[in-house]
């Protein structure tokens, strides 16, 4: 059962990874490997538990038998003691975990929908003039780095595209655009607590704290994205053609009062979930619901006396059922089988073998992963990092260690090398139709720059902090 654990995880994977060919949801694939490895491991629990390799299984005994020679007692394992560490100790406590990863991005989508629904990322799409194609460049790139870190990267993408179908009229320059702002979304979520899932598990789970991880990876973020524009602004010439917009193009549902008030306060409840944490030491989540709850009031109050239509659309009853569910639910299922195999001792066998394999260098094993995370998600790959390497009280692991803050650069940053490694990648190759083979030929090979540019640029920091 230890081995057929990795194979369902292998097999629910490339499942995932083929989504559009085999046309099964990847949410439906991660929630049948998050059932199925579980099941798997409480079949095998003696036999897996057993052969030693579970380190949690191991701590878990030993604290049993602490307190039964506490209690003068003998503490005996037996079938219904596996059958207690799986279901009322770990899938408990894993399940604590993942829920304040899935409640606090189930917010920050409620309260983007709000915004969206009300029109509030139209005052930043109109203020946009210029034609001039390496200076919109610039404009929608920093635009984009520093919405991904407020917003999030898969969001920011899906409004940054749609509005450069506004802007550039010509598919070809539109596409080089929509490929710079995934590199810009992805490098701008990578500096935020809350720009991106892999940040966002990061912080929830405690490897890192919300204001270093801005202090020492914005400006390897900032280098990895500034490398590719630099190098694009040379061939970049000339200027774009914008479309010519259609009546629906130009429907308004909402005052402008209202899109400046959703927009300030939407967002300001998102930067407020940080400070929030730092004052009332309370989960991330917490501060999220506070703020969608505050965002729930106004929209109620501010809609009462509107048609049915408009209410419906505008309030958060109407918004929310706009909210992408299925993404919810995939991080759930993967989040769950990643757990499982953390349990069951698989991740700590793997991380034994990166140890040997790269002489304990964690600049090498996270450049790996953020390689990796170009062809696989990056959800897994650094659940699997956080299952694989516990937290330590000081060192490369300890809270802020450079580990975790160079985990963070390599794996929000490394899914740009491949139009399909990042959320925001798949989004802006749906919404744009934008070919595999051309982002391969015209784009990798610059965000591979970036990204080996980004990595040494933390190197260097580091280097002159004193820390390496």
């Amino acid at each position: 059962m230890f081995i057929l654990m990795v194979v369902i995880f292998v097999l629910g994977y490339l499942a995932i990874a083929l989504e559009h060919p085999l046309k099964i949801d990847k949410a439906a694939s991660a929630l049948l490997i998050g059932s199925l490895t579980w099941v798997a491991f409480i079949i095998g629990a003696e036999d897996i538990l057993l052969s030693g390799v579970s380190a949690t299984w191991n701590t878990f005994l030993h604290e049993q038998q602490i307190l039964a020679a506490a209690a003068g007692t003998t503490f005996e394992v037996t079938h219904e003691t596996y059958l207690d560490f799986i279901v009322h100790n770990q899938i408990i406590e894993h399940l604590g975990e993942i829920s304040e990863i899935l409640f606090f991005l189930l917010g920050a989508m409620t309260i983007v929908e709000i915004i969206d629904h009300h029109q509030g990322f139209k005052l930043v799409t109109d203020s946009i003039k210029t034609t001039s194609q390496v200076k919109l460049l610039w404009i929608i790139s920093f635009l984009t780095f520093f919405m991904s870190a407020t917003l999030d990267n898969l969001t920011t993408t899906i409004v940054m595209v749609t509005l450069l179908k506004k802007l550039i009229a010509d598919k070809q320059t539109r596409w080089f655009f929509a490929a710079m702002v995934v590199l810009a979304a992805n490098a701008g979520g990578a500096w935020s607590p809350i720009g991106d899932v892999t940040t966002i598990m990061l912080w929830i789970g405690g490897q890192i704290t919300a204001v270093n991880i801005i202090l020492m990876v914005f400006i390897p973020s900032l280098i990895t994205m500034v490398i590719p524009m630099i190098l694009l602004s040379f061939t970049m010439k000339g200027n774009v053609t914008r479309p010519k917009l259609s009546s629906n193009d130009s429907l308004e549902y909402t005052t402008l009062f209202e899109r400046k008030l959703m927009l300030f306060v939407g967002v300001g409840a998102l930067l407020f979930v940080p400070v929030f944490k730092s004052i009332t030491h309370l989960p991330p989540y917490m501060g999220m619901l506070f703020g969608l709850g505050v965002l729930w009031v106004m929209t109620d109050i501010m809609h009462r006396k509107k048609p049915y239509e408009d209410k419906g659309r505008l309030t958060v009853t109407g918004v929310i059922k706009k909210v992408d569910i299925p993404t919810v639910l995939f991080f759930l299922g993967i989040l769950s089988a990643v757990a499982s195999l953390q349990t069951a001792g698989q991740l700590g066998l793997v991380s034994r073998w990166l140890d040997q394999v790269t002489n304990n260098n964690i600049y090498i094993i996270n450049t790996a992963i953020g390689l990796l995370s170009s062809v696989v998600d990056n959800v897994p790959l650094v659940a699997g990092a956080m299952g694989m390497y516990p937290l330590a009280e000081v060192g490369h692991f300890a809270v802020d260690g450079i580990f975790w803050e160079l985990l963070a650069l390599t794996a929000g940053t490394g899914g740009s090398i491949l139009i399909i490694g990042s959320a925001a990648g798949v989004a802006a190759m749906a919404l744009e139709k934008i070919d595999f083979i051309w982002y391969l030929k015209k784009i990798s090979l610059l965000a591979l720059l970036g990204y080996f540019a980004g990595i040494a640029a933390y190197y260097f920091q580091e280097l002159l902090m004193g820390n390496i």
